[in-house]
């Protein structure tokens, strides 16, 4: 028998015959699978589901599939062939057709459950039986697990059908929603922030589901018409799609007693997140009450910094609910996000979200989730009295650690060596007044300009009052003395102000993936013409390079005037 972990991969994986040899189902070989699933995989309607990790199910094939991109990047970190994206077999498999798979791969993939808090409030009613039991992966299949170069990666289909979490709904994603996930995971990558990956995309060309959307140029806050639009896959990759949310189930049931596999299901789930994200921080020799403690420092570590670099970038989760909140430290489930153009402190792009998770309330959204997460953890450590009195002072210390990574993260985006508490503070009131383009703000402030002038390309009020410009030219002297004095320079391990310039703009992107790029090239894709799709791909994998002239106009600039308040542009609803 092969051993799977010395397994290295080839220079090129050419066909899934290939891909087959690194086949390793870890979460379905190793957790509970529902007593009640069925062994076909044939269960794709709603029912409640009370035990078990997973259900198997089988994906559902979109119709007349066409490629329509994957992710280069990726495919070469895997070891890929390119035109293995464009082979039957794969296309099928990663479309929803698993029918015909070579062999180790399952004809059954699967789907989990879990449970939903909204900033850090308990809700069942989203469960369409009152319970929570069959609330979880409505349209999201896991189809395969692979261990390739000592890695695990887990490869999702989003848009995958009906499975028993579906809630009524029909499994399917669309195209439009489909490309803006695909090219989010893409540009997240590219930015350095940790997230789900993008493999690949597929669409049907002959089969259409109605969604309710806005009309065109609307005001609308909520969608105010229905649209036919073609269904899509797009494949996402990560090293597990566990969530807080998926602990909370298990803790939930542990909390009501609700069968006696309960404790045993909970620390089952506890133990394999650990062995899927944290083995390399987390020793085995460990007992599981010590292993626990490690956990929550740890991902209280990485979710900090997930954070901070959200807002470093511009970024807004939108729904950061506990069930789009990665147990692995990640970016997850890509639905009413987006990135901000104009820099307010109450961006919310989703339009039934609400101030709670706008832009820069997302350190405290993410503090509740952790709460969550930590709430999941404690009946493992009943038995523990030192070990839950050390989980309950890592939950307590989180806002501490939060401010410290968002303090690091503005003084990093400002080129300084320390946070200065007062020059951050008149400078958001100076974004606020003078509305400014985050991404470009940043970015020209890069270059370390003399004056103020290339600052004002950002703004979106220009010229300003005089009282203005006089503020922003104290604001300005102010951040010039201290970014280059000498002290500076040397404390930010640069000795330049060339240097300093270069680290800032690994700090600040050029390129943000702003909904108004975005639309245009779904809306072109609808009619099967994939071309701006692809080229938005390949600027936003370069979102710190300087890129063409004719990329620059047409990508580097701020939204115009007429984009603002547009339904489907500023603010969209979860229909996908």
């Amino acid at each position: 028998m092969i051993d799977k972990k010395s397994q290295k991969a080839p220079p090129t994986i050419e066909t899934l015959n290939d891909l087959a040899q690194y086949v390793d189902y870890s979460f379905v070989n190793k957790l509970n699978v529902d007593p009640e699933a069925k062994t076909d995989g044939v269960d794709h309607q709603t029912r409640q589901v009370f035990t078990g990790h997973y259900v198997r199910v089988n994906p559902t094939p979109i119709k007349d599939p066409e490629y329509i991109t994957h992710s280069k990047i990726f495919f070469k970190e895997l070891g890929f062939a390119d035109q293995l994206a464009k082979t039957d077999d794969f296309m099928q498999l990663f479309s929803g057709n698993s029918s015909h798979v070579p062999k180790p791969i399952n004809t059954a993939g699967w789907a989990t459950g879990y449970a939903l808090s909204i900033f850090g409030t308990e809700y069942y009613q989203q469960c369409p039986f009152q319970t929570g039991n069959a609330y979880g992966d409505g349209r999201a299949v896991s189809v395969l697990e692979v261990l390739i170069n000592n890695q695990r990666w887990e490869m999702q289909l989003k848009g995958g059908g009906r499975t028993p979490y579906c809630r009524g709904a029909d499994g399917r994603a669309v195209l439009r929603s489909s490309i803006r996930e695909f090219l989010a995971q893409e540009h997240m990558y590219a930015l350095g922030v940790p997230t789900s990956r993008s493999l690949s995309l597929y669409v049907s060309t002959s089969e259409k589901v109605n969604r309710p959307w806005y009309s065109e140029d609307s005001h609308s806050m909520d969608p105010d018409v229905l649209v036919s639009e073609p269904v899509a896959i797009s494949t996402r990759v990560a090293p597990s799609f566990i969530r807080v949310g998926q602990l909370e189930l298990f803790g939930r049931r542990v909390r009501k007693n609700e069968h006696p596999k309960a404790m045993e299901e909970l620390e089952m789930i506890v133990l394999h997140l650990i062995d899927r994200e944290y083995a390399n921080v987390i020793d085995k020799q460990l007992n599981t009450a010590e292993k626990i403690v490690l956990l929550a420092r740890e991902f209280r570590h990485r979710l900090t910094l997930l954070v901070s670099n959200w807002i470093r970038v511009g970024y807004c989760q939108g729904n950061f609910n506990s069930d789009n909140c990665a147990a692995g430290g990640f970016t997850l489930d890509y639905g009413p996000f987006g990135f901000c153009d104009e820099f307010n402190p109450y961006y919310q792009p989703w339009s039934g979200g609400g101030d709670h998770f706008a832009f820069l309330n997302q350190p405290i959204a993410a503090e509740r989730n952790f709460q969550m997460f930590c709430k999941a953890l404690a009946p493992l450590l009943t038995k523990h009295p030192s070990h839950l009195q050390a989980l309950e002072d890592i939950q307590n210390g989180f806002a501490e650690i939060m401010q410290q990574r968002m303090e690091e993260m503005w003084a990093n985006k400002l080129g300084l060596a320390n946070f200065n508490a007062e020059l951050f503070s008149e400078l958001t009131t100076l974004m606020m007044k003078t509305p400014v383009d985050y991404t470009i703000f940043f970015r020209e402030l890069s270059s370390i300009p003399s004056d103020l002038a290339p600052l004002k390309r950002s703004f979106y009020i220009n010229p300003t009052s005089k009282e203005m410009d006089q503020r922003w030219s104290e604001w300005f002297e102010q951040w010039q003395q201290l970014s280059c004095s000498s002290a500076n320079l040397a404390a930010t391990e640069t000795g330049s102000r060339e240097k300093l310039c270069k680290k800032m703009k690994l700090i600040n992107p050029k390129y943000s993936l702003r909904e108004w790029f975005v639309k245009p090239a779904y809306q072109q894709a609808g009619e099967r013409n994939y071309t701006l799709v692809r080229e938005l791909q390949a600027v936003m994998t370069q979102p710190y390079a300087q890129q063409s002239k004719e990329i620059e106009a047409k990508y580097y600039r701020p939204k115009p005037d007429k984009l603002f308040n547009i339904g489907g542009l500023t603010q969209y609803s979860c229909s996908s």
